[in-house]
């Protein structure tokens, strides 16, 4: 097996070129660089990633805790972090934490052992429970909340839910049911506070008994229609925290015979790509998903590099859109 040695005895040059070439290649001439090239080509040089990343200041890994990975809006900003850290030389390592505390942990300690430079986390969290930022730790929260403790890329969690609630009562629906998330999530303590504010503003009453909790997968969506077909009177109109949830209990009121938007309208949230091709298709606030991780991937690198960013939080636009799962109420 081919070592730097023989690399350099190839190439004509140093062992400290050789090495410079590979971690730091902007401060090598291009000449050089081809003839290093060339020599590792021809040797078929496999260079020890892992030694190299103890020799540097930089690892050149970031990593990206995921709560749950199977999530298809997750995959949509892990594919803007991977295309802004490719192109800067950065490799990607994804965590599953499972929204577990202890596996987050677990990850945050290949910063502190330098087998990382950074974290971007997606589990959006509160003041009083993250575990970042650390002092030692440089850390980007993305797809966060209100009152994220550390540097975060959002979009308005409070006002898309209340301006989507809000379209439904312009139609004229006054009984509005909630499929919720998890009740400590703050997406959903951020979403549901713009429902309740949609109420206010028009002098609706808040009805408890109106809300069926869900955890933001299919299954609850399922459930919670089941629920909602049974109560007496009925609500016009839905507003789930999610797509998976809103997708589920079309098919769920479905089974029921509640036709939508006929019998029962609904709103989802995050504009999934399957929301386009369900039927009906889905009226729902769209994250720009890989702009939040493209974004949350520049920032962490600045922090990197050294360099502070322009301000602690960026909250980016998102887009109301109507298809086909609304209409006005029955008289």
């Amino acid at each position: 097996m081919a070592t730097i040695r023989d690399v350099a005895k190839e190439a004509g040059l140093s062992t400290g070129t050789i090495s410079k070439a590979l971690s730091t290649p902007e401060r090598v001439s291009k000449k050089n660089l081809e003839k290093i090239q060339i020599a590792i080509k021809k040797l078929k040089y496999k260079p020890n990633m892992l030694a190299q990343k103890f020799r540097a200041k930089s690892s050149k890994t970031i990593v990206v805790l995921v709560p749950d990975i199977a999530n298809q809006f997750f995959a949509s900003v892990i594919s803007g972090i991977e295309l802004v850290a490719q192109n800067r030389g950065y490799s990607v390592l994804l965590g599953d934490t499972r929204d577990s505390a202890v596996r987050e942990r677990e990850f945050v300690r290949m910063v502190e052992t330098k087998l990382a430079d950074g974290i971007i986390n997606l589990r959006p969290y509160k003041k009083e429970d993250a575990i970042l930022p650390q002092d030692d730790i440089l850390s980007v929260s993305a797809s966060s909340c209100e009152g994220t403790p550390s540097y975060s890329v959002r979009i308005d969690n409070v006002g898309a839910a209340k301006k989507a609630v809000s379209h439904l009562i312009a139609l004229g629906h006054k009984r509005i049911g909630v499929i919720s998330g998890l009740k400590e999530n703050p997406h959903n303590i951020d979403r549901f506070n713009g429902y309740k504010a949609a109420l206010a503003d028009a002098n609706i009453t808040y009805d408890p008994k109106l809300v069926v909790a869900g955890d933001f997968n299919y299954w609850s969506g399922l459930t919670a229609a089941e629920q909602f077909s049974i109560m007496k009177p009925r609500p016009t109109a839905i507003f789930s925290m999610n797509d998976e949830m809103a997708i589920a209990a079309i098919r769920g009121f479905k089974d029921k015979g509640i036709n939508m938007p006929e019998d029962m309208s609904i709103i989802g949230f995050d504009d999934m790509e399957v929301s386009r091709y369900c039927i009906p298709t889905l009226t729902t606030i769209s994250q720009p998903a890989e702009k939040i991780g493209e974004k949350s991937a520049e920032l962490l690198l600045q922090l990197i590099e050294g360099k502070k960013p322009e301000t602690e939080e960026y909250i980016l636009p998102y887009e109301f859109v109507i298809r086909e799962s609304i209409a006005p109420p029955k008289i």
